[in-house]
């Protein structure tokens, strides 16, 4: 199975955006549980990574089944 040109750099970059993200997360956590408060950006990127991240795996999801359908 070969995926369309734009298939595999969006899998790339979600992975990422989730490993970061997770990683923002244990930041928080362990800047939390030392009493202190993590920046705002390791902040947003906890916030927010993880949910742009899953939404690019549902895309890429649709699109295959979409994909597959059409075959």
């Amino acid at each position: 199975m070969t995926f369309p040109g734009y298939r595999r750099p969006l899998m790339i970059i979600a992975a990422v955006i989730a490993v970061l993200s997770l990683a923002a997360v244990g930041t928080v956590m362990a800047v939390a549980f030392n009493e202190g408060v993590a920046p705002v950006w390791v902040t947003g990127t906890a916030l927010y990574g993880l949910p742009v991240a899953f939404m690019l795996g549902i895309f890429l999801v649709v699109d295959s089944v979409r994909q597959r359908r059409r075959q």
